[in-house]
């Protein structure tokens, strides 16, 4: 059997370039940004006063002056008004461009205003207060946010401010999840006593839903001869298959038998692992990829995350790989075959600011039931079979 580090490795050998697309700004959110966003003009573009109160010139302070008359009010948006002598003063508001000829502002909190003038009753003043100076974030034509990240909240911000209604990013690859297995009825249906409905596609359209991919959805029935024209179909119409279910040993799993007839090149077929133990891995010489998951929803939803995404992310939309994440296993926890273990957890940070992970022992990788009382997989080595409290270990959030 391929070790999970092998079969890591073999996926995200796969490097792919689906190419580029432009989308207006607001849509682009968790896409892969693939070009550098720059600033038009300089950030703040203007000395912007971020108190409301006065504005004055220092050197009155510094001259005994502490009353000031009052000559305008300017709020964010208008245009400067200038003073003409030390004296003056200009009543302004969070936002507003400094005036050139003042250069200190003293918020309303220290100054009392009656008929006109402006008293300062503090003497903690310093010349250039309370003020965002222009440029001090970046100065016209540096990069704000580079290519190879995902356009979050903040990038949408960013865009907007500079004035870029579209975005160029990466193309996400055109993807077909693909369900086999004569016992499976759609949602709508009553199952028969024999059957059950579909779910494991809607689970994995949801997850890539949730990572900005879209996919289509068939099923194939348990026929070598339909088995091997969809899947031909889909090779030729599609970057990525997804398969779920059809993989393992049974007399009506048809379906590596169909990809070996089609010229899908097996990069491995079962991992040391479980749940997920059955995963195949393959590609064609068109480029297609295929990840085919064993039936069970918790195998899928395991392999889903811990190699599709992987893959995804990092090969294919060039994203650089997220930081590991470790936590503290909450209770013993004992598995005996000598397999890599993803253990369903709950997590929990403790008041030492760790991550503590609670297992939340199901009935095996059908039990789809027990995914909703959890929160991500404990990564636990093959190398040991007892595991400790306190002890610490990779985690997949999902």
């Amino acid at each position: 059997m391929t070790t999970v580090e092998e079969a890591e490795k073999l996926v995200l050998a796969q490097i792919r370039d689906y190419g580029t697309q432009s989308l207006p700004f607001e849509q682009a959110l968790g896409c892969a940004l693939a070009e550098d966003l720059k600033a038009d003009r300089d950030l703040p573009p203007f000395n912007r006063v971020t108190m409301d109160g006065i504005a004055i010139r220092y050197e009155a302070i510094e001259s005994g002056i502490n009353i000031f008359r009052i000559k305008a009010t300017q709020a964010a948006g208008d245009e400067p008004v200038q003073i003409d002598s030390a004296d003056e003063c200009i009543e302004i508001m969070t936002g507003a461009v400094l005036p050139a000829s003042v250069d200190t502002v003293i918020r309303y909190e220290d100054v009392e205003i009656i008929a006109g003038s402006a008293s300062i009753h503090t003497r903690d003043i310093r010349k250039g207060q309370n003020l965002h100076l222009q440029g001090l974030d970046k100065k016209q034509n540096d990069v704000i946010s580079t290519a190879g990240q995902l356009v979050s909240p903040a990038i949408i911000s960013v865009a907007a401010s500079v004035g870029k209604t579209h975005l160029l990013v990466k193309k996400m690859p055109r993807v077909v999840i693909v369900s086999s297995g004569d016992e499976l009825v759609d949602v709508h249906e009553t199952p028969l006593p024999y059957q059950i409905r579909k779910s494991n596609s809607y689970m994995v359209k949801a997850v890539l839903k949730q990572h900005g991919a879209d996919a289509d959805i068939l099923h194939i029935p348990d026929e070598p001869a339909v088995t091997k024209e969809k899947i031909q179909y889909c090779l030729q119409n599609y970057d990525v298959l997804l398969l779920s279910g059809g993989i393992s040993m049974g007399k009506f799993d048809y379906i590596p038998q169909a990809l070996e007839e089609l010229k899908v090149e097996k990069l491995f077929h079962k991992v040391a692992q479980r749940p997920g133990k059955p995963f195949w891995f393959g590609r064609h010489n068109n480029g297609a990829l295929v990840f085919a998951f064993p039936g069970n929803p918790v195998a899928t939803f395991m392999c889903l995350h811990r190699y599709f995404l992987t893959w995804l992310n990092t090969a294919a939309l060039g994203l650089p790989a997220k930081a590991v994440t470790y936590a503290v296993l909450g209770k013993d926890f004992t598995f005996q075959p000598a397999l890599q273990y993803y253990l369903q957890v709950k997590l929990q940070s403790n008041g030492q600011g760790q991550l503590i992970a609670t297992p939340v022992e199901g009935n095996g990788s059908g039990d789809f039931a027990n995914l909703a009382d959890t929160e991500a997989f404990l990564e636990l080595p093959p190398e040991k079979n007892n595991f400790k409290a306190g002890e610490v270990f990779k985690v997949w959030r999902f």
